[in-house]
């Protein structure tokens, strides 16, 4: 049972996003049992992975949860981008799920979380709720969060952004601290009476029952307002108290009443890893850049589902993802792209994260030096109005510092001003906006709509260093402006997600002329299975027709009709009978006669335009598929003998009788069929 669940409220926080979700999958699978209301025996024996997406991410329109990782994963049996969520699911389901009871896990999608193989969790009599847990420094978790617990691992308290003496006291032997990694797990118990608590105000308003009962929002943190009343160490006036409000000061009594009687235990496992996705530019590069430790399942490619013409400009230490680099794209080491299409000559210096550019964008860039700067492109929609929108930042610029101490494009704004002209009150700001409030995140600095022009990515560029300084201001001016505070609801995912789909197809049809035309060991199988399933299946079989018809060799060209059989196979989904079978059709019989006579070219046509007839059902996919394979049969049997004009026969003497000869001929194996 796969659910996507949206919370009910803006800003309702992690705990209340947790019952909601808990709740919608409980009605679920009471449904499911033949129950006319929500039970809570459903959860008994049920195992749930609770997966929140999170707030906001500034480095990709998607969030946190779908960044691309440079992950290649050649066993796969389909060929896609590899994203956090894919990442999580897989640790989650093969590594720290295996050998727990039912329950209920949850677990944030925030962070890279590498976990060893055998993360060594002794499930042995285990009851209540347990959180898991990271070795990490005490440096880092000056600005996070840390467990202190005992010997026998129960959970005392929960720090966040402690002192150095708080800190200390949650420390180890070797000096490290138990950092809090987004992961916990309810027992079924626990979980029972967590659903409990959604009928109980204010706790009700945490649920879509209570969105349509009419219940005021209120906002819960999963591991403060739910796990901490379960800590050892906390009292119930000291932890109801906490509370920020009247609502949530009764939500926690709630929770205390719920919750308190189950042991809170840790689980620290001591070769995992984790790594939150900041806000910080400089962190998420250097996440995209830095291999992961050897107890991930991940292997960081330099260049992963990508094409580039010269890789050989590629830095040792640059990461590019999902990308059709043409021509010379020089990139420095430390910087990043992903999701785009780039023609050059370009240059790209260090510190540089480049996304979502088209082949358009390449005029602007060139001759343009990039040097530690974020250059995005958006899908945006305004109402019914679709539109790209150019974002650009500095790799050390911080969305949320006031103006005073702030930086835009890695100098202060005093400086920003003087060099473009641009003034921060009727340009950035408007006057009635305090100054409290003033910060990159507010400053409507990126062009949406001309009313005279297109707009392109030339229009962000002239920030870095203005060249006709009055002419582009005044452009700039005549714009309508907004801020990254307000392009953020209106970013189109879907559009986004379709924009990187259909780059990774076209880079996969290179990559489909780069390995049958440069004859690699890599298999097309994973690449055909994902067009088919993505709708990309024409786009393919158009790509492996010209590389066919246009290689001139019939080895080549007998590799790309199989692949064209692979491809037919795919669409039949498994429907349409044995993929063995005859293949001399006289439908076919035109098209066989063009290959049997050398014209390849015409034979890949003849095929081409017969297959258009095939492909109304199952059973004829299957059937076209055997027709290739008859067809790369002869094609196979041409590049076979065409090894008869490397072997030469002439009059010689015998050898004399019991003379051992020792001879070396060309040879076939098949492998495949």
């Amino acid at each position: 049972l796969l659910l996507a669940v949206e919370d009910p409220w803006d800003h309702l926080g992690s705990g209340g996003a947790t019952l909601n979700a808990l709740l919608v999958a409980a009605e679920h699978l009471s449904a499911r049992a033949g129950c006319t209301v929500v039970s809570s025996d459903v959860l008994r024996e049920a195992r749930i992975l609770i997966l929140h997406m999170g707030r906001d991410f500034s480095f990709d329109d998607c969030g946190r949860a779908f960044t691309c990782l440079p992950v290649e994963e050649p066993n796969a049996p389909a060929e896609a981008l590899v994203c956090n969520l894919d990442s999580l699911l897989e640790t989650m389901t093969h590594r720290l799920c295996v050998g727990s009871p039912p329950g209920v896990w949850v677990c944030s999608t925030d962070m890279l979380l590498t976990v060893p193989s055998e993360p060594g969790i002794d499930w042995d009599g285990f009851q209540g709720v347990r959180v898991i847990a990271v070795p990490g420094s005490q440096a880092y978790a000056r600005n996070h969060g840390v467990y202190l617990a005992d010997e026998q691992g129960l959970v005392h308290d929960i720090v966040y952004k402690g002192t150095e003496a708080q800190i200390r006291q949650c420390a180890g032997p070797d000096g490290t601290v138990p950092l809090v990694c987004g992961v916990v797990f309810f027992s079924s118990d626990a979980a029972e009476q967590l659903l409990a608590t959604h009928v109980i105000p204010p706790l009700d308003a945490c649920t879509y029952m209570g969105l349509d009962s009419g219940a005021p929002p209120i906002q819960l943190s999963l591991f403060f307002d739910m796990v901490l009343c379960m800590a050892a160490g906390v009292t119930e006036e000291g932890f109801v108290k906490g509370g920020s409000d009247a609502s949530v000061r009764g939500a926690r009594s709630v929770l205390w009443a719920a919750l308190r009687a189950f042991p809170l235990s840790m689980a620290c496992i001591s070769e995992a890893s984790y790594d939150y996705l900041s806000s910080s530019a400089s962190d998420h590069i250097r996440s995209l850049t830095l291999l992961p430790t050897s107890a991930s399942h991940l292997h960081f490619c330099p260049t992963a589902h990508a094409h580039v013409d010269q890789p050989w400009l590629l830095e040792e230490g640059s990461s590019v993802t999902n990308c059709l680099l043409e021509g010379a794209v020089r990139l420095a080491a430390g910087s990043v792209i992903q999701h785009c299409h780039l023609q050059g000559p370009l240059e790209i210096g260090p510190g540089c994260l480049i996304s979502g550019l088209t082949s358009d964008c390449s005029a602007a860039l060139q001759g343009c030096p990039l040097r530690d700067v974020v250059l995005q492109g958006h899908q945006v929609r305004l109402h019914d109005l679709p539109c790209r929108v150019f974002t650009l930042t500095g790799r050390l610029d911080d969305w949320q510092s006031p103006l005073e101490e702030a930086t835009y494009l890695n100098v202060p704004w005093a400086e920003f001003f003087q060099r473009t002209g641009i003034r921060r009150e009727g340009d950035l700001w408007h006057t009635e906006v305090a100054g409290s409030s003033r910060r990159l995140l507010t400053a409507r600095l990126f062009p949406v709509l001309h009313p005279r022009r297109a707009l392109g990515l030339q229009d962000v560029l002239w920030l870095l260093a203005p060249t006709v300084p009055g002419e582009q201001l005044a452009r700039w001016r005549a714009a309508w402006r907004m801020s990254w505070q307000e392009l953020l609801p209106c970013l189109d995912k879907a559009a986004q997600l379709g924009a990187r789909r259909a780059l990774f197809f076209l880079q996969g049809q290179r990559k489909v002329r780069r390995v049958l035309l440069g004859r690699q060991d890599s298999s097309l199988l994973p690449l055909a299975c994902s067009a088919v399933h993505e709708g990309y299946h024409q786009a393919v079989l158009g790509t492996l027709d010209e590389v066919a018809s246009g290689s001139g060799e019939a080895g080549i060209a007998a590799r790309a009709l199989a692949c064209v059989a692979e491809v037919l196979g795919c669409m039949a989904r498994g429907e349409g009978g044995l993929r063995s079978g005859p293949a001399a059709n006289r439908e076919w019989a035109a098209a066989f006669r063009r290959l049997e006579s050398g014209d390849i070219a015409g034979g890949v046509r003849l095929l081409a335009a017969e297959r258009l007839k095939w492909m109304s059902s199952p059973a004829l996919l299957v059937r076209a598929a055997r027709h290739y394979e008859g067809a790369e049969q002869i094609l196979v049997r041409q590049a076979v003998m065409s090894s008869c004009r490397f072997v030469s026969v002439a009059q010689t003497e015998l050898p004399p009788l019991g003379h051992w000869v020792q001879v070396t001929c060309p040879a076939r194996l098949d492998l495949s069929g």
